[in-house]
């Protein structure tokens, strides 16, 4: 096995096919609602302290339950409880699958657990194969957090006219706040402990994009 600091990395490169390219984080749905390329760092900002706060708990929980052999499944449903939009559950299941597809070949055993839920998110399902890949709580959350922001950032770059040079800005001045998420994120062991912060906006402007049919990314 690789050093978890490489695999880490892995999992966070965008050229990997997990079909992180397929989404927005929601960008698309709030551009068509009227969002500008100016509002988009504070659309970071929000993301990070509630979104992805949840996404990267449930992950750290889904760790924890592989590890210490507890029902996964009690994670799901604890994740599927903070997520409102059906739109997001959607999503974010169609995504743990392609992840599953890639590791059920290049690490089957990490892969293993999630037998156990079929149907799991991506955050439960990324948390599982990061317990067996040996990649450690504050990575992890590290890289639920900064995929995140990459993947509004490369989504922006589609939908907006924008410097590159100028978003890449946006990511690193949003790295602090990731680093905020791990700190507040780093206590999750159980279910109960993943972070309940809903983003009502955000869940419309998903329901919103769930239904056109004139769109470049999945979510």
């Amino acid at each position: 096995m690789a050093h978890p600091d490489l695999l880490t990395l892995l999992l966070a490169d965008a050229r990997l096919p997990v079909a992180g390219h397929t989404q927005s984080g929601t960008l698309e749905g709030a551009v068509m609602a009227g969002l500008g390329a100016a509002d988009v760092p504070s659309y970071l900002r929000t993301r990070l302290r509630g979104v992805t706060r949840v996404e990267a708990g449930t992950a750290l929980a889904a760790r924890r339950a592989v590890l210490d052999r507890t029902p996964l499944a009690d994670v799901e449903t604890a994740w599927a409880a903070r997520t409102v939009a059906p739109a997001v559950r959607s999503a974010s299941r169609v995504q743990a699958r392609t992840l599953l597809r890639l590791c059920a070949q290049v690490w089957p055993d990490a892969a293993a657990p999630l037998q156990a839920v079929p149907g799991a998110s991506r955050a439960v399902a990324l948390g599982a194969v990061a317990a067996g890949l040996g990649i450690g709580a504050e990575a992890l959350a590290r890289l639920v957090a900064y995929d995140d922001v990459q993947t509004v950032c490369a989504a922006a770059l589609k939908l907006l006219p924008l410097d590159p040079a100028a978003v890449t800005g946006w990511v690193v001045d949003a790295l602090p706040l990731v680093e905020d998420l791990v700190t507040a994120t780093a206590g999750v062991a159980e279910p109960d402990d993943i972070p309940a912060v809903g983003v009502p906006q955000i869940e419309v402007w998903a329901q919103a994009h769930a239904r056109t049919t004139r769109r470049l990314f999945r979510a």
